[in-house]
């Protein structure tokens, strides 16, 4: 039966009775009205539905204005729904600082009898602290907060031994300091040599070492430190004599950066390092740095078993010698920066993508799997935590007249201690 128009334009009233599959269709039809309704609501409101994705995760639901924060509030409380950091799935360089006043350093410069002079810098005279309260989010991640007891019962019975230059040996002096302040005085001691420096927990039977070698292989300057870096001399397929003592260790952490940056050219060896400067061949940063990581590597794949020896390495600091970078062309280095640069993905030129590569392509090819601490994105960040002229030279503070020299004597290399190093050693524990 159909509908038809009446004379008058409006439509006749149905008179017959409905059939029953008609019926069927209008119930089913409503049904399934209210039960999408319902599932949209649930998705569009309910922040658990919001799932952040972490590397290998697969394909999740994220909701478009909810991309960038990190907490969400549901009936007055406060919600981190970031998963919980696991080293295999969460990429640390994905994230940003946040200022957090309650966040305070396990220990100070003048609490932590192990740190030198050099990144002392509240001891040096400089005057602000809000350095001190920045903390690192992870995007997807939470970050574990440092545990001293933790990491000592990690370390239970092991060597660990950090490799490398001056900013690996700030990460060394940093860690010490994270644990020292719990273990009673007679418990632990520090023998400290030119290369080779280890503290000991003695109720763990546990050390934290600091071996001095800033090329990782072989050079004129290792002991001796050649100030002119054109007057360097580079053995880069060498490496015995210092890997001698690594030997037995149970974990390794290495690093090699800054060293290889001076801006010249680097005289590199091979074979027997003949006396005098004759028969090197001067390479470029980038070439030579491949040569002697490679050299590091074939060691470590020759002479590591991972079944007994966990190794990191920790990814280039960077430096900020050029204020223009993070849009402060007027700046003087690093000298008034007291708060990070928070512009997302910044990179300064004191961080060098070709060697940023190199450490990958070497790694990549590695036999022994090698963890990566990859703390140069978020360092780039922090303008402001350098030692700048509150630190010291030739083994004495810098004078009055050395400071008022801020463009000369501003130090954009090495960091304050408490600092950016603690949250390379947060990470670090988070990994091992």
């Amino acid at each position: 039966m159909s509908l038809a128009p009446s004379t008058s334009g409006t439509m006749k009233a149905f008179r017959g009775k409905l059939h029953f599959p008609i019926i069927m269709l209008c119930t089913i039809a409503f049904v399934s009205l209210l039960y999408t309704e319902r599932i949209s609501i649930l998705l569009s409101s309910n922040p658990f539905f919001k799932i952040k994705s972490c590397s290998k995760r697969g394909s999740v639901i994220k909701n478009d204005d909810h991309r960038n924060a990190t907490e969400d509030k549901i009936d007055g409380s406060v919600v981190d729904d970031r998963f919980v950091f696991d080293p295999e799935e969460c990429s640390v360089e994905n994230g940003k600082w946040v200022f957090n006043r309650s966040i305070k350093p396990l220990y100070t410069d003048s609490s932590c009898p192990y740190l030198d002079r050099q990144v002392s810098c509240h001891k040096n005279g400089r005057p602000d602290s809000d350095y001190l309260h920045w903390e690192w989010q992870i995007e997807d991640c939470t970050l574990p907060r440092f545990d001293p007891e933790v990491t000592l019962e990690k370390l239970r019975g092991k060597r660990l031994l950090f490799v490398g230059d001056s900013l690996q040996r700030g990460q060394w002096q940093s860690l010490v300091c994270m644990v020292e302040f719990i273990i009673p005085e007679d418990q632990k001691s520090i023998r400290r040599g030119r290369a080779h420096t280890v503290f000991k927990a003695k109720e763990y039977n546990a050390s934290i070492e600091f071996y001095w070698a800033p090329f990782l292989v072989e050079s004129n300057s290792d002991l001796h430190i050649i100030g002119n870096p054109k007057e360097r001399i580079l053995k880069v397929d060498s490496i015995a004599k210092h890997a001698k003592h690594w030997e037995g260790v149970d974990i390794l952490v290495f690093n090699t950066y800054v060293w290889w940056m001076s801006g010249y050219t680097i005289k590199s060896y091979w074979g027997s390092f003949p006396n005098g400067e004759e028969g090197y061949e001067e390479l470029e940063a980038p070439a030579a740095y491949r040569i002697a990581l490679k050299t590091w590597a074939n060691w470590v794949d020759s002479n590591v078993n991972p079944n007994k020896t966990r190794v990191f390495f920790t990814t280039m600091s960077p430096t900020h010698m050029r204020s223009a970078d993070w849009d402060n062309p007027e700046g003087m280095r690093c000298f008034n920066e007291t708060k990070p640069f928070l512009k997302k993905g910044f990179w300064g030129t004191g961080s060098d993508k070709r060697v940023m590569r190199v450490v990958a392509e070497v790694l990549k090819r590695m036999k022994v799997p090698v963890s990566v601490l990859n703390v140069t994105q978020m360092s780039n960040h922090r303008v402001d935590a350098h030692t700048k002229v509150y630190t010291e030279t030739g083994g004495k503070v810098l004078t009055d007249e050395q400071k008022a020299d801020v463009l000369h004597n501003s130090d954009c290399i090495h960091w304050c201690l408490p600092g950016v190093p603690d949250t390379w050693n947060q990470i670090f524990l988070a990994h091992l």
